[in-house]
This record gives C-alpha cells, sequence and structure tokens, in this order.
C-alpha cells in the first residue's frame, strides 16, 4: 500500500514538473504567429490587447473609405476594433522596381473572425483559388500583384504578396507544428532571446531596408551612417512607461565604437532641430523622447533606449488628427 501510494505521488510530481515545463517553455518561446512565419529579411510584430488594455481614451472618430466600409459591412472585421495581433515578414526583391517595389511581405493576423463571412467576402473577390495542405488559398489581384489569403484558423488567416506561393505555403507548413515552442525561421530562432520581456511590439532583421533612400536609412530627415542591409532589434514593451530599446548589430567592436560616436552625434543634431519645432503635442512627444534617449555601445551591439511617460502618450492619442483609411483594398 505505502509502496503504490509513493508511486502515485512521483506520477502526480512528474505530471505537474511536465505541466510547469510547458508553461513556462511556451511563456519564453515567441508568438505562435511569430513562429509561422516564413524565411524572410526581416519581422516586426506587434500585440494590440495590451494597449487596448492600458490605454482608455476616447479616440477621434474615424472616417473610413467606401470600400474599407463595404469590407466591414460584408465581413464584420473592424481591424481598428477586432485585430488583436500582427506578424509581418519582410521580403527582400531583387527587382526594387518590380510591382512589389524593394519589399514584399508575408502576414499572419491573429482577432475575432467571422470565418464564414470572410470565406464568402474572398470566394467572391479571388480571382482563382489553390488547395493546399487542406486549406483554401483565395488569390485577389492588386495593384499589378498577387495577394494570396488564407484561414488557418478560427482566429487567424495567412496573407502574402511575394510573387510565387512559396512563403504562404510555409506559413500553412508551419501550423501544423505550431504546437513547438521553439519552432520559427532563422532569423527568430537567432534573435528572439534579445527581445526584452514583455516587449508588446518587436522588430528584427534588416528593418531598415523600406526607409531606404539611394542606398541610405532616413529617419526624420537624418541621413543615418548605416548599411541598408545592417541588421536592428527593436522593442517597445510598457513598465508605468513605453520603453524603447534599438539594438545595431555592428561587423565588429571596432565599427560599434564608431557607429555609437555617429550616431550620438546625430542624436543631439536631432535634440536642437526638435527644440524650433512648433509646441504640438507631437512635436511635444518627440522632444522628450529625444531628451530622454542614451546610448552606448558593447562589443558590437549599440543600444538607444528612451522611455515616454503615460502622460504624454494620452496626450498624443487625445490630440490625434481625424483619421481616414483611403485605401481602395480592404486586405494589406
Amino acid at each position: 500500500m505505502l509502496r503504490r501510494t509513493r508511486r502515485l505521488l512521483w506520477i502526480i510530481v512528474a505530471v505537474v514538473a511536465f505541466i510547469a515545463a510547458a508553461v513556462f517553455l511556451r511563456f519564453k518561446s515567441p508568438p505562435e504567429a511569430a513562429r509561422l512565419l516564413p524565411e524572410s529579411d526581416g519581422i516586426l510584430y506587434v500585440n494590440l490587447r495590451p494597449l487596448r488594455t492600458l490605454v482608455h481614451v476616447n479616440m477621434p472618430p474615424v472616417t473610413r473609405a467606401p470600400e474599407y466600409q463595404q469590407f466591414l459591412d460584408a465581413t464584420g472585421f473592424d481591424w481598428e476594433r477586432d485585430l488583436d495581433q500582427a506578424a509581418i515578414a519582410l521580403h527582400r526583391m531583387d527587382n526594387p522596381n518590380g510591382p512589389n517595389g524593394p519589399v514584399a511581405y508575408s502576414m499572419v493576423l491573429v482577432g475575432r473572425l467571422d470565418g464564414r463571412r470572410i470565406a464568402q467576402w474572398l470566394t467572391e473577390h479571388a480571382a482563382a483559388t489553390e488547395n493546399y495542405a487542406g486549406q483554401t488559398i483565395y488569390s485577389l489581384p492588386s495593384e499589378g500583384r498577387t495577394v494570396r489569403v488564407a484561414q488557418i484558423g478560427y482566429d487567424t488567416i495567412a496573407i502574402s504578396n511575394t510573387p510565387t506561393p512559396e512563403q504562404i505555403h510555409s506559413i500553412l507548413d508551419r501550423h501544423r507544428t505550431a504546437a513547438l515552442p521553439f519552432a520559427g525561421s532563422t532569423l527568430l530562432a537567432r534573435h528572439w532571446a534579445e527581445i526584452p520581456l514583455l516587449s508588446f511590439a518587436w522588430g528584427m532583421g534588416q528593418i531598415g531596408l523600406p526607409f531606404t533612400q539611394s542606398g541610405a536609412i532616413h529617419v526624420f530627415g537624418f541621413a543615418l551612417p548605416l548599411a541598408p542591409n545592417t541588421t536592428f532589434l527593436a522593442s517597445l514593451r510598457w513598465v508605468g512607461s513605453l520603453r524603447l530599446r534599438v539594438v545595431e548589430i555592428a561587423p565588429s567592436e571596432q565599427v560599434a565604437a564608431s557607429q555609437a560616436a555617429n550616431l550620438g552625434l546625430l542624436l543631439q543634431l536631432a535634440r536642437g532641430v526638435t527644440q524650433g519645432l512648433a509646441p504640438t503635442p507631437a512635436n511635444r512627444g518627440l522632444e522628450q523622447l529625444l531628451g530622454a534617449a542614451s546610448l552606448s555601445s558593447h562589443r558590437d551591439r549599440v543600444t538607444i533606449r528612451a522611455a515616454l511617460p503615460a502622460a504624454t502618450i494620452l496626450d498624443l492619442l487625445q490630440s490625434a488628427p481625424q483619421s481616414s483609411n483611403t485605401s481602395q483594398s480592404s486586405l494589406p
């Protein structure tokens, strides 16, 4: 009897330990939406749920374009209200003058979906469909490109505008192994451990690519002394204030020290420029952000940190101008 009781206790302990380990791994692993993304040059992710929880303000009314209102009426899906998470993979295009421009995207969106209504809307607007891995992929023409869409769960949808279906096929393949906590692309596996805990928005990889102009990266009108293929890690998290952290991964410690000096000079110039701007909430927020920014280098990493208090963020949100969705397409 005693041996049976001990055996039972050991089984209970093992089960509890297994469950605790599984919960810990899921907590430490990247979000599932990001793990589904295909191989890419950059990844952007945002979780809107904590923002809606933390920020309770009366936002200005939104004027919607007729096309977007028709999409909302047909599907019941409002991007501003129903989208909870967005994970976006950026793909560098060999021909920057092609229909995709320099960057194509693949994305996984998570939110409150009415699958039946969305499937009906996709069926009515798709130029073609494909069945892959038991899922229907809808192909929608958009400004010389093909946007492929697939519903991969009751709350999840995949979208890609890459020239071939390879990327959306990869998302569907990864969805079948989504339970593995550390599955994902090479880029995600390489850098996820460096993203701060509780970050609700982050990016990694060559995320400066969309902002390049003539081979240089421009921010606020300044040309940054960075190569267009520089790898960055950026994150936003809320710890009583909004904390921004941007890390540049330099090729060597010497390059990192040089970049830190150059960026420090640009930071000082930017602070001087903002002091002469009109005292609008947006300009005050920018001035405060730059004023609180700090820069450091350690080995091959250059790190910029900045913070905005809650009062400044609420001021920015409440003073935001009336927005309008003027896109002719209801999908991104």
